[in-house]
């Protein structure tokens, strides 16, 4: 069995709600082991046999029935979560302020000029560095005043990606039993 964490992209805004119970329930009825949810962001934790582009594809069908809407999945083994974190090119900010770095994950391995393209566009106060199977930013000013928004981020990447804060990627780590980085 292998331990997993499918990320939820774009929930729990405006009409995409996706309650928590419920995507346990559906990540049981899919039967899948083990199975939590962090926050109301779209964390899910579970294990599985199954392998990850079987999980991913159940997933977001099941997901799209049940709640009339897609979601994409983004799917990571517990082990490479931890390496994202262990990994962490950003270590001051993370400390000082960990709801503002991101780690950036993605469906696809990201473009090889990702990180580049998104530095051009970034803000004087934004960071941009690549990790191990990541991207990870500091919006200094926040998240919320950058211009490098989901949809410029995902062209940049070449694929839809999500980001989670520093303190969802340690927690999510810990629950998975690893360390957090």
């Amino acid at each position: 069995m292998t331990q997993w964490i499918a990320l939820l992209r774009a929930i729990n805004v405006g009409k995409r709600q996706v309650p928590m119970a419920e995507l346990r329930k559906l990540g049981e009825d899919l039967g899948h082991g083990e199975v939590r949810t962090y926050l109301a962001s779209g964390n899910l934790l579970f294990t599985s046999s199954k392998k990850a582009e079987v999980i991913e594809k159940e997933l977001e069908a099941a997901i799209a029935k049940r709640f009339g809407f897609p979601v994409e999945i983004i799917l990571r083994t517990a082990a490479q979560w931890a390496q994202h974190g262990a990994t962490n090119p950003l270590p001051q900010p993370s400390t000082t302020e960990p709801n503002r770095v991101m780690m950036l994950t993605s469906k696809q391995p990201a473009a090889a000029d990702a990180v580049a393209r998104l530095q051009e566009r970034a803000a004087p106060n934004e960071t941009i560095k690549q990790g191990d199977g990541a991207i990870w930013i500091h919006f200094g000013d926040g998240a919320g005043t950058s211009k490098l928004t989901p949809s410029y981020i995902d062209k940049a990447v070449g694929s839809p990606s999500t980001a989670r804060n520093w303190r969802t990627v340690q927690a999510l780590t810990a629950m998975t039993g690893g360390t957090g980085g």
